[in-house]
């Protein structure tokens, strides 16, 4: 069987089981503090397990992209060096929302391996939590019963609360679980060794196949388990193993699921693929495994950055360029030529890369084309290290500048350091990592406490389409610290705040309970859930609450989102319909809006979308808004937004028909003409592919507008209220302009006239022609003009000149290039051990020419002492 019929098997197995198929969720997470990507199947499915929503349906399958680069055995350094573990990989799994349990999911796990895929029942092997006594635990006895029907109990393995009690984090639901394990070993080496003895083991061919979780516990903050609502089945299936073991291969890397990226791999470096531990062939393991989590996330709409999860994807991307550059010795982008194969591959099950492929493969194109860039700085700099260095090491502290400013890991540089005879301190290395983590870790910190639960039936009901104010009461709250501030959360039983999503900025307002008034600061939804954000606790939070929203902020806000959507629609008309949203910012103040596209917007595009939207402003179009089921809304032409999770039925904004209809949750204005106008602020590029537009609205557009006729008035009145505003700059600008090659001749002729002085002045030093002295110029390039000009008048020669140029000191350093050669000096080397130390600064160059500036001026005299006692 093909990777995609062996999906497409389970599939089916578990909708003939009454299973409702699910499609996968994006694969960057939004409205869940506590992660940054769906790391696992069960994340869509949180909120049915805390019982804080109803779920659609009692059983689901999926198969669910997921991403991990931490935790037990997903290192990010690691994969690629086994065969069997992945940053991005595919979970297949079968839910129970309350409904089927244990017996079900042992039953069907056991159906769908043994008689639909065939394997070999005595390959398999299943583990069973053997219970836990310092947490008041019992043996998973029903389970083992269960069990018993099907296999041996001599296969039947007793797993420890490490390997059989699955958690989803420190804190939330869990519960015992029970995995099958596959022996995938030839028949002489399962002859030797049992293979009940390499369960868990990490041994690369006795693996864990599928994971059944009989979820029944939540995890309190206090390390204490209380029963959930209801018990729910939670499994996962590694789609990639299961694959690997049904087509009878030794390694993942091996199997359809990579062949195709693998592949073209070989076709672009005309190398070959050996399944081996070799340095090439780990390289190509690498580049298969990470172009698919790095081509999903951004199609999911996380783009690679420095922060967050904009920049786990980069470095995934940066390890990938590393080890074809370094060991497949490829030197110019290779993982963009991956992208259309992949989006191929995945066309029918995850159909978003292909619908972006020409986005995704630009912005990777673009990112590794800087990385390569910064490669080659990297290798200058340990070049330039080892070049000066006494010893033969490369310290801790240069291994860390190396990784954290060139993105080299340590292997890269011990590899580099050893090939020049060099060793390379993994102890300092560590040490600065753990420094930097730490700071990081103490910077983003977010430690939150247990919800005390008030009311267990609420529902945290949003009324804040239709009301800005109720009546309401608090459901449940919690204590969270974050960078070292303390506030509570609070749920509402019903609200009208509206809670950060889609872009928009969650609501503020103020909840009165009684005589006391509590601010609320933020709304942010978790999951399900609407959080309001308060600074302290009312004296009685048990008393019926009065919530009611900042009314003029959110008119604001509304009236720049309904602007957004007009926007949205006017340059798909532009530009060209490839343009579709890549982020968003609506707040009170202006709208913040990121659109896929490859060149500037030129002035002239964005005067006709901004004349398009205050077209459609002065239509007064009236904004229409229903709610129908996905489908539906999906062939009135709607427009979805990649990345995005919707449930089946969603909510339609619509103004005017046939030119703006999208899927949206936030507030927005009843008609257009409640906008008043639109007005661009600012247009410019976010990142490679992705332009940024900055626009205002309303009486903010007023104040804008404004303002800059008050500056235009201003100009006047400073150039002396001309008629022809415009004739007078330009004259301005031409005068500027002859001016400044005015001075330029002049400060040529004085450097002519500084060069003949100063020739005179040159004298031998141990057969060296040098000069050194502090001249009078006015800038750093007239310090490098005189050297030069002296150049081509004397040979064999060292110039060190410099000046004082505004209080602070400038150095230049010249050395004729045979005694580069000859002799070994290098100008940046002298700059950075010689000079920068007396005057206070930094400096660098090329190795005949250098130069350096500083705070200490009056030091000049001694730098010239210096280099000349060098010599």
């Amino acid at each position: 069987m093909t990777a995609p019929e062996i999906r497409q098997q389970f599939l089916d197995f578990f909708a003939s089981k009454g299973h409702h198929i699910m499609p996968s969720a994006p694969i960057v997470v939004k409205n869940d503090p506590t992660l940054l990507f769906t790391n696992a199947g069960m994340n869509q499915f949180k909120d049915y397990f805390l019982g804080n929503r109803a779920p659609a349906w009692k059983r689901v399958a999926d198969t669910q992209k997921c991403l991990r680069v931490s935790g037990k055995h997903n290192d990010l350094e690691e994969v690629g060096i086994d065969t069997y573990h992945h940053t991005m990989f595919e979970m297949l799994g079968n839910w129970s929302f309350g409904d089927y349990f244990k017996k079900e999911a042992i039953d069907w796990s056991w159906e769908l391996l043994t008689e639909v895929y065939k394997l070999p029942k005595d390959r398999l092997y299943v583990t069973v939590f053997e219970g836990d006594a310092k947490e008041n635990l019992e043996k998973d006895q029903e389970a083992f019963e269960f069990w018993k029907k099907h296999v041996p109990e001599d296969r039947i393995l007793m797993g420890n609360k490490k390997d059989n009690f699955w958690e989803m984090g420190d804190t939330g639901p869990c519960g015992p679980c029970s995995e099958i394990h596959v022996d995938c070993r030839p028949d002489s080496e399962r002859a030797l060794v049992d293979g009940k003895t390499l369960v868990n083991a990490d041994d690369p061919q006795v693996i864990e196949i599928w994971n059944n979780v009989f979820m029944q516990f939540n995890r309190l903050k206090d390390r204490s388990l209380e029963s959930l609502p209801a018990k729910h089945v939670d499994t996962g299936m590694g789609f990639e193993r299961l694959v690997r073991v049904i087509q009878g291969k030794t390694s993942n890397y091996d199997t359809d699921v990579f062949s195709g990226t693998i592949g073209h791999t070989e076709k672009l470096t005309g190398l070959k693929y050996g399944c081996t531990d070799s340095k090439p062939d780990v390289a190509f393991r690498v580049i298969a495994d990470h172009i698919r989590a790095i081509s999903f996330a951004i199609a999911d709409g996380q783009l690679p950055s420095n922060t967050g999860a904009g920049y786990v994807i980069r470095r995934i991307l940066r390890r990938a360029v590393r080890y074809y550059f370094s060991f497949l010795n490829w030197k110019k982008p290779l993982l963009q030529d991956l992208v259309p194969v992949l989006a191929q591959q995945f066309a029918n099950v995850f159909p978003e890369l292909l619908q972006q492929v020409d986005f995704v493969q630009k912005v990777v194109f673009e990112e590794e084309n800087n990385f390569l860039r910064t490669l080659d700085s990297g290798i200058r700099r340990i070049e330039d290290f080892m070049g000066a260095a006494k010893e033969k090491s490369v310290d801790g502290k240069t291994a860390f500048e190396l990784y954290d400013t060139y993105g080299f890991p340590y292997d890269l540089t011990s590899l580099i350091a050893s090939e020049n005879g060099f060793s390379a301190d993994k102890e300092g290395f560590d040490a600065a990592m753990k420094e930097q983590k730490d700071r990081s870790r103490a910077a983003t910190e977010l430690d939150m406490g247990d919800w005390t639960v008030l009311n267990e039936n609420a529902e945290s009901v949003f009324v804040g389409y239709e009301l800005s104010e109720t009546e309401t009461s608090v459901a449940k709250y919690r204590k969270i610290k974050a960078k070292g501030k303390e506030q509570y959360q609070l749920v509402l039983s019903q609200t009208p705040f509206y809670a950060e999503s889609g872009g928009q900025v969650g609501d503020t307002g103020i909840l009165t309970f009684g005589a006391e008034t509590i601010q609320v600061t933020d709304t942010k939804k978790e999951n399900n859930l609407i959080v309001h954000f308060v600074d302290k606790l009312p004296a009685n939070i048990t008393t019926t609450a009065k919530a009611v929203i900042n009314k003029n902020n959110r008119l604001s806000t509304t009236m720049n989102h309904s602007a957004t959507h007009l926007l949205h629609a006017a340059l798909r008309q532009v530009l060209g319909t490839h343009v579709a949203q890549k982020g968003s910012l609506v707040n009170p103040e202006y709208l913040r809006f990121d659109f896929s596209h490859f060149a500037k917007v030129s002035d002239e595009e964005l005067a006709q979308i901004e004349e398009i939207v205050n077209e459609k402003i002065r239509a007064n179009i009236p904004v229409v808004i229903k709610e129908l089921p996905k489908e539906e809304a999906l062939k009135l032409g709607a427009m979805a937004l990649f990345g995005e999770k919707y449930g089946d039925v969603v909510r339609v904004v619509v103004m005017d028909p046939g030119y703006s209809v999208e899927l949206c949750g936030g507030t927005h204005v009843g008609s257009t003409g409640e906008l008043g106008i639109f007005k661009f602020t600012s247009e410019g590029a976010v990142a490679a592919g992705v332009r940024r537009i900055e626009a205002v609205t309303g009486r903010n557009a007023l104040a804008f507008v404004n303002a800059q006729l008050q500056q235009l008035k201003d100009i006047k009145t400073a150039l002396k209220n001309p008629k022809d505003i415009v004739a007078v700059v330009d004259n301005l600008i031409n005068d500027k302009a002859a001016l400044e090659k005015r001075v330029e001749a002049l400060e040529l002729e004085k450097v002519r006239q500084l060069s003949a002085g100063l020739q005179a002045e040159v004298e031998n030093v141990h057969g060296i022609n040098f000069l050194g002295k502090i001249v009078d110029v006015n800038n750093a390039e007239a310090l490098k003009q005189l050297c030069f000009t002296l150049k081509t008048q004397i040979d064999n020669h060292v110039f060190i000149l410099a000046a004082n140029i505004g209080g602070k000191a400038n150095v230049a350093l010249m050395i004729s290039d045979n005694l580069v050669a000859e002799k070994g000096l290098e100008a940046p080397k002298i700059i950075k051990e010689k000079i920068a130390p007396i005057i206070k600064g930094g400096g660098g160059g090329q190795k005949s020419f250098a130069t350096a500036g500083g705070q200490e001026a009056g030091q000049l005299d001694q730098v010239i002492t210096q280099v000349k006692a060098m010599l």
